[in-house]
């Protein structure tokens, strides 16, 4: 079984965004990688929906969310700048099916910790904006991961 870890969707310009970056919200084009989430993911990611508080990635997964008939609930275990640690040990207690939405500086460090704990990366890498990383999980270990190109609408 897997758990699904997704890199937010894009979002506006940094750079050019003046509000607080935690309010940043979605592109136009962010809001259609949203929208192929639930075709890519499938029957397969049930839920829970766990998100960082940062309104990009609560935006990323509530079409997800809808579509199973879920809420999205904001986890700061996910939130930009924070440890993979408390990644770690939020993922062992999830069950299979949940999907994880967080940022380009803590995903690569989550999947890091656990290709040193044994998991196998299979295929290349894909750290874009609306990747989702499909973590396998055999009794309570991590034992290999994938990564899905982010969707395309």
């Amino acid at each position: 079984m897997a758990l699904y870890l997704v890199r937010h969707a894009k979002a506006g310009d940094r750079h050019r965004w003046s509000g607080p970056d935690e309010l940043r919200p979605l592109s136009p084009a962010g809001q259609r990688q949203a929208a192929g989430l639930v075709e890519l993911l499938g029957r397969h990611a049930r839920g829970p929906i766990l998100s960082s508080p940062s309104l990009r990635c609560v935006q990323t997964v509530e079409p997800l969310a809808r579509d199973r008939g879920l809420t999205v609930a904001t986890i700061p275990q996910l939130a930009e700048g924070t440890s993979f640690v408390d990644v770690l040990e939020l993922l062992a207690g999830l069950p299979d099916g949940a999907v994880l939405c967080s940022h380009g500086d803590l995903i690569p460090d989550v999947v890091d910790a656990l290709c040193r704990r044994g998991m196998e990366v299979r295929g290349q890498p894909d750290w874009r904006k609306g990747a989702t990383w499909v973590l396998e999980r055999r009794d309570g270990s991590f034992v290999a991961g994938h990564a899905l190109p982010p969707p395309k609408r």
